[in-house]
């Protein structure tokens, strides 16, 4: 048994290898340190806007905020302007910029004090120049009395998320609602080959539908917590057996919330790496900068060149 166990093991370490497809890792973008959380990172076509969430230590808050580029430059952060004492999180931009989707727990009625299950929402414009419209409920079929999270459309609008329900095949599973005639179909659980008896949360789906990234957590073949992988179509329509996208993406630590610009071959994502050693400081600032600036374990979001192509041949 202890050799079938080790023969696992390395294999497990050989599929990770063959994987390391991608470049170095480095932050987004140092803007985001002034942050203890941030996360739930995605960015317009064109790259002159990005969104994610920003939050508490322990996460009782979570609001969204947005950053623009401008000579090669990003903004200061601001908070979108419907955020209010409700949670906001996982923003997610339409194929055309104007739909901004995300997951919340703000009552349907917006008079009301009292939060709801977590459902998702959508702000809209009608140019890059506008301002956002009031949130607005993603409705039934997909929204329900469960919680969904993390929207991810395709260029079709078809519709990916996690909905934590007692008939998936795990604790949280990934679904998909195809956009019909204008209108949202009923939910239908992805296959086994992504969804399992654990945790799979945080899909993003390709432009055509080609690929998925997802998180899943503490799998056998993991480094770790949670860990990136990748699946694709074959030629029945069907999803393939999920691969780890491995080192340098994943480490022991936490990856989660991918998002991929297929036209540059960047991958984004959220972790909670860290690589804090013992040292001496001269000052209570070098002391926090070292702190701030550097992987800390806290969620700070990453990007990477990764040729996704190559790995999914």
């Amino acid at each position: 048994m202890r050799i079938i166990r080790i023969f696992s093991i390395l294999l497990c370490i050989s599929n990770l290898a063959f994987t390391q497809t991608s470049s170095e890792v480095v932050q987004f973008d140092k803007i985001l340190n002034q942050f203890i959380n941030v996360r739930d990172f995605c960015i317009s076509k064109d790259g002159k806007e990005a969104f994610f969430s920003i939050q508490s230590p322990n996460q009782e808050i979570s609001q969204l905020a947005y950053i623009t580029k401008t000579n090669n430059e990003w903004s200061e952060p601001q908070l979108l302007p419907f955020c209010d004492s409700f949670k906001y999180l996982e923003p997610f931009l339409s194929h055309d910029n104007m739909r901004l989707y995300f997951a919340s727990d703000r009552p349907l009625n917006s008079s009301s004090n009292k939060k709801k299950d977590f459902d998702i929402w959508y702000v809209e414009r009608t140019n890059e120049t506008e301002k956002w419209s009031q949130p607005i409920n993603l409705g039934h079929p997909v929204n329900s009395e469960l919680d969904e999270f993390y929207p991810s459309l395709s260029k079709n609008n078809n519709l990916y998320f996690t909905m934590v329900s007692p008939n998936g095949y795990g604790k949280d599973d990934i679904y998909v609602s195809q956009w019909i005639n204008g209108q949202y179909t009923d939910p239908v659980l992805l296959n086994e080959n992504i969804n399992g008896p654990g945790y799979e949360f945080n899909a993003f789906i390709s432009e055509n539908e080609e690929f998925i990234i997802f998180s899943k957590y503490n799998e056998e073949d993991g480094l770790g917590s949670g860990d990136l992988y990748v699946s694709k179509i074959d030629e029945n329509g069907n999803w393939t057996k999920a691969i780890n996208l491995g080192i340098p993406v994943n480490t022991k630590y936490m990856e989660y919330c991918p998002f991929y610009d297929e036209k540059n071959q960047m991958l984004y994502f959220t972790s909670k790496r860290n690589n804090l050693k013992p040292r001496s400081f001269n000052s209570v600032f070098e002391f926090s900068t070292y702190i701030n600036q550097n992987e800390n374990g806290l969620s700070k979001i990453y990007k990477t060149s990764i040729k996704l192509d190559v790995l999914l041949e």
